[in-house]
């Protein structure tokens, strides 16, 4: 069942952000298996990340690569919000 995580970070930079792509595109990371939708808004210092995934499973696997780099970058990404997907509609 595909899942939607949010993170809400206490403060998060576009620098934090962009290095921590770059770190994880490098070690062949991102995009992850089982990824199908990221998208990071909001303002400079409170910008937030949201993601749509295939499995819990294949988020978790990749929570554990991701949390090492974040931590690398300074980012906090707190508590996020995991919810089940009942319905996707895309165009």
């Amino acid at each position: 069942m595909s899942v939607l995580i949010r993170f809400a970070p206490s403060s998060l930079t576009t620098a934090q952000y962009d290095e921590s792509v770059r770190k994880l595109e490098a070690a062949g990371d991102f995009p992850p298996d089982g990824l199908d939708y990221h998208v990071c808004f909001g303002t400079e210092g409170s910008l937030r990340v949201s993601e749509i995934w295939d499995s819990r499973q294949q988020l978790d696997a990749f929570g554990e690569r991701l949390m090492p780099v974040l931590a690398e970058v300074g980012i906090d990404p707190g508590e996020p919000e995991i919810v089940e997907i009942h319905n996707i509609v895309k165009r």
